[in-house]
């Protein structure tokens, strides 16, 4: 059986904000279906499959998908629950492509969430990020995480605080120019250099936020896509790797599947330099000085050395690399749906609706990624022509 080609027709997502005490959790998820199903121009009795998902710890408790799914009319609809930590919704919105590809399903909607202001765990006290969690007082956090991967940077690299600063005034000037971005901050590199230390290098503005919000999109196969709109985003291949070859954190502070499942995929869409084939880039962030090293593993710097490209101020979006235009996920991380927003805003970008954040000229390809735990990834490589 050959897999069917298949298009995004519908893209959808809330306003992020750290709390959203003005809905509950069904209620939030039904914004960005209604937003998507608006962007199609469809209704929920078209969608004949859903799949979604969250990180259940994350909001304090399991199964709620048992008050979403009649919320936003999906009651009697085949489908999944899907959860992978924190590339839950990549796994959600790679669930999605299979079934459309698998030809069983003509509209398949792909919604994830997560609403942290309401968790009963560490994950949302705090409200952006000062819990003990986030603070690193788990021997495993975020924060000692990347703590350490930014250290062995540093050290390889040559990279000092300042460039870790740059990369984060980067991210906050691309979120104020995004209307749907939770921290628009006017970040300065004095800012946060001398922002609170958390665990040298990381500082607070370092770190992703907890954010409450949802995205959504809705999949097609080849035939139905060109039916629904005349704007499909064709999605090229996707991969999901959480091993794939990849030493541990333990063997090596760097470790990552990421530079691996984007091989894969270059490998098997002729892609031989991302740099220039490539136009627009949505990646998967915890913290900001992540993206250096995630710069250099999905191909767009040499290794070691996106830094100086930061000092050379060659990043952002009407530069020569625009890279996280929408400000990326430390500045809105629901994060169940972060994957999602990510796929949701490399389609707009390759689509041209990003409006103030939008890439200069024509985005023929873009790539968007979920990261999860110690280096999961999913990686999604969308076009804008068959």
């Amino acid at each position: 059986m050959t897999a069917e080609r298949i298009a995004i027709v519908g893209v959808g997502q809330t306003v992020h904000k750290s709390k959203r005490a003005d809905v509950n959790t069904a209620e939030l998820c039904a914004e960005a279906v209604e937003a998507a199903l608006a962007d199609a121009q469809l209704t929920m009795k078209d969608i004949d499959c859903v799949i979604l998902g969250s990180f259940e710890p994350a909001d304090g408790y399991s199964g709620p998908d048992k008050w979403i799914v009649p919320e936003i009319g999906a009651v009697g609809k085949a489908g999944f629950e899907m959860q992978n930590v924190g590339t839950t919704g990549g796994v959600v919105a790679a669930t999605g492509f299979n079934m459309a590809a698998a030809g069983l399903f003509e509209n398949v909607l792909c919604l994830a969430w997560q609403k942290m202001d309401e968790a009963a765990g560490a994950f949302g006290r705090g409200g952006g990020g000062a819990n003990e969690y986030w603070t690193g007082q788990f021997p495993m956090s975020p924060i000692t995480n990347f703590a350490r991967r930014t250290y062995d940077y540093m050290t390889r690299s040559g990279c000092t605080e300042e460039h870790l600063a740059m990369v984060r005034v980067k991210q906050d000037q691309c979120a104020q120019r995004n209307k749907h971005a939770q921290l628009k901050l006017g970040l300065t590199v004095e800012k946060v250099m001398n922002d609170f230390l958390l665990a040298w290098p990381i500082r607070r503005l370092h770190m992703c936020p907890t954010t409450a919000g949802s995205a959504a999109i809705i999949v097609c196969p080849e035939k139905r896509a060109k039916k629904v709109t005349k704007k499909p985003v064709w999605v090229e291949d996707w991969f999901t790797c959480h091993q794939g070859g990849a030493l541990t954190m333990a063997e090596d502070p760097q470790a990552s599947t990421l530079g691996y499942a984007c091989r894969k995929i270059y490998k098997r869409c002729g892609i031989t330099d991302p740099k220039k084939e490539i136009q627009a880039w949505e990646v998967y962030e915890p913290a900001s000085t992540a993206e250096l090293r995630w710069m250099e593993e999905v191909g767009v710097a040499e290794d070691y050395k996106a830094w100086k490209l930061f000092e050379q101020g060659k990043v952002g979006i009407e530069k020569e690399i625009p890279f996280n235009p929408s400000g990326g996920v430390t500045a809105t991380n629901p994060i169940g749906a972060t994957p999602v927003v990510r796929v949701v805003e490399a389609a707009l970008q390759i689509r041209g609706d990003a409006e103030e954040h939008q890439v200069p000229g024509t985005i023929n390809r873009a790539l968007a990624t979920a990261y999860g735990g110690q280096g999961e990834n999913v990686v999604f490589l969308l076009k804008k022509t068959l």
